[in-house]
């Protein structure tokens, strides 16, 4: 395939530029391989880019080699410090109201500052975290959440329904980050709950492959802990509010099982101090009046 050139591109098939092919981006990235305005892609593993290339991408020697020839490119590196340095490369030859997506996890100031950086040099800058995993990116199902302006977004939509079947852009540059932070909150305190049940589960002599059987069957059907996510605002609801009932049955059923639960670690001898928190606040969070 022969390198796309600054004559092929178009707002419709904007040529693509991938850096970061690891777990998640590489896999993103395939999915861009038939991408009509062609891919670019660079990592410093070789052993990442040749598969892509294999495929139809076109490997960059380099990053500013990569911004030269794209009009957007995705970022998909370990930290902050990875995220400035190439972002400072691209910078250097992006043309003027090219896009630059940081897919990565940072820190939302971080990203703002690297917005108006770019803005300096007339190039549009997205905080573009992702959601959904090694799984999401390879079946083409991930969750972008964006912060920035929405005619950037607009040029990358089609590349990115090549990754994503879910874009939601949350406010300015810092905005999807921050969104990003608060559902990875909910995702890895979930796990930390998951390390307390199983930790019941295996004193009371339960088999734990079993449970786990349970637990993804029963969340595949509910939709887990974003289940009860329906409320607009985290102010405590009234009598009478579209919601104040389901809240409250909820808060009845969860406040009786936590008791059940805890009763049971307390027989058995386990701490189970995030349970002993989650009887405390589950109403309040839930916005409802404890019964």
């Amino acid at each position: 395939m022969d390198s796309p050139s600054p004559d092929s591109r178009s707002q419709d098939s904007p040529t693509y530029g991938f850096i970061g092919l690891g777990n998640i981006g590489g896999p993103m990235a395939r999915r861009l391989t038939g991408w009509p305005g062609g891919l670019v892609v660079r990592d410093l593993d070789p052993d990442r880019v040749a598969p892509l290339v294999a495929e139809g991408a076109v490997a960059a020697d380099s990053v500013t080699e990569l911004g030269e020839r794209c009009d957007a490119v995705s970022v998909m590196v370990l930290n902050d410090a990875q995220v400035r340095d190439v972002v400072d490369e691209l910078l250097t030859t992006m043309r003027t109201d090219g896009v630059i997506a940081v897919h990565s996890t940072i820190e939302a100031p971080t990203a703002v500052e690297l917005a108006e950086r770019a803005a300096a040099a007339g190039v549009r800058l997205l905080d573009a975290p992702v959601s959904g995993g090694f799984i999401g990116a390879a079946e083409g199902r991930l969750a972008v959440l964006v912060g920035g302006d929405e005619a950037a977004i607009d040029l990358v939509r089609g590349p990115w329904a090549c990754f994503a079947d879910l874009v939601i852009r949350f406010g300015p540059v810092g905005a999807g980050t921050q969104a990003k932070l608060a559902r990875n909150l909910l995702h890895f305190t979930a796990f930390t709950a998951a390390a307390e049940a199983q930790q019941l589960a295996a004193a009371a002599g339960i088999d734990l492959a079993s449970l786990s059987r349970v637990v993804r069957h029963s969340d595949a059907v509910t939709g887990g802990p974003g289940s009860i996510m329906l409320r607009t605002s985290t102010e405590p609801l009234r009598p009478g509010d579209d919601w104040y009932d389901t809240m409250c049955h909820v808060r009845s059923l969860g406040e009786k099982d936590l008791d059940l639960a805890l009763g049971l670690a307390r027989e058995l001898g386990v701490d189970l101090p995030l349970a002993s928190l989650a009887r405390t606040h589950l109403a309040a969070g839930l916005g409802v009046p404890e019964d």
